[in-house]
């Protein structure tokens, strides 16, 4: 599980550099899935929110974009956003 602040935003090639550790970390671990949450600091796990691709289609497009740039195609299995207040 990785915490991101990414209050406004998120580079695409960090984005993507993050996808293959955590599905190598979890692979090597035996897990079926790894976590990537933003919106949250690392260091106290404080929620800070974040404006990363606000708009849903867009959020949701990330699944294409990033098979689509990754070796075999691998993908996000889903993506769940979590709204405070």
């Amino acid at each position: 599980m990785e915490f991101k602040e990414a209050k406004n935003g998120y580079d695409f090639d960090s984005l993507g550099e993050y996808f293959s550790a955590l599905s190598n970390e979890a692979n090597l671990k035996g897990h079926d899935e790894a976590w990537l949450i933003f919106g949250v600091k690392d260091k106290d796990k404080s929620i800070v929110g974040t404006q990363f691709r606000h708009d849903q289609a867009k959020l949701h497009s990330l699944k294409a974009e990033i098979a689509n740039h990754i070796t075999n195609h691998i993908t996000l299995k889903e993506i769940h956003e979590v709204k405070n207040g």
